[in-house]
């Protein structure tokens, strides 16, 4: 626990027990998130397949995609030319994470895909790798009892920005990745515990997403 409450109305962490504060609908809201968690990436799942395309279709639109293993992914910053080799740290949330950011915030996902602000390092963070990474820190952080569904999802695209926004303040390259996501990780528990965050909205970091 961080800060001198729960986190109301976001997470709340229940060292595995249920949470009693839960109304019925809020507990299978959070039953469905924590099944999300179970399921790993299956390159021959085809629903799994077609996320993968989706994925690729909104980073690059314009550009036709050779096949689902291509070098054309290390575009996208995936470490080689097999995303599914990247999944092992974290499941299929992982990759529905990417693509809720690409879907509900393209332009703030774009941005962050393209390194387009900042200063940057000649050696930058792979993104997709970088997202992977970030879907497991949260889920370390958050034992996951939340009254809304999507509010995983929405963290998720809040920490990417708080990533990069971190990334670009200490002007770090790709070997102070790891002291980027644990100061990114300090940051996000001192908002979650601030007394008046309520809502993932409340979070002073959630206007990254429109800037």
């Amino acid at each position: 626990m961080v800060g001198p409450r729960s986190w109301t109305g976001l997470f709340t962490r229940s060292n595995n027990r249920r949470n009693d504060s839960l109304s019925p609908f809020q507990e299978q809201r959070l039953l469905r998130l924590q099944a999300r968690l179970q399921v790993p990436f299956d390159e021959n799942r085809p629903d799994h397949q077609e996320a993968l395309k989706a994925l690729w279709h909104a980073a690059f639109p314009d550009v036709a995609l050779q096949g689902l293993i291509s070098d054309q992914w290390k575009e996208m910053g995936w470490q080689g030319s097999n995303p599914s080799t990247d999944f092992r740290g974290c499941g299929f949330i992982s990759l529905e994470n990417l693509l809720f950011y690409a879907r509900t915030y393209p332009a703030s996902f774009r941005r962050l895909l393209f390194k387009r602000e900042g200063n940057r390092a000649t050696w930058e963070y792979p993104f997709a790798v970088a997202g992977i990474n970030i879907s497991f820190m949260l889920t370390e952080m958050l034992d996951l009892c939340s009254e809304d569904e999507a509010a995983f999802d929405v963290l998720y695209c809040i920490a990417f920005e708080m990533v990069d926004a971190q990334w670009l303040a200490v002007n770090a390259s790709y070997m102070q990745f790891n002291e980027v996501l644990q100061a990114t990780r300090t940051q996000l528990e001192r908002e979650l515990s601030l007394e008046d965050t309520q809502r993932i909205h409340d979070l002073p970091a959630y206007n990254l997403l429109y800037q």
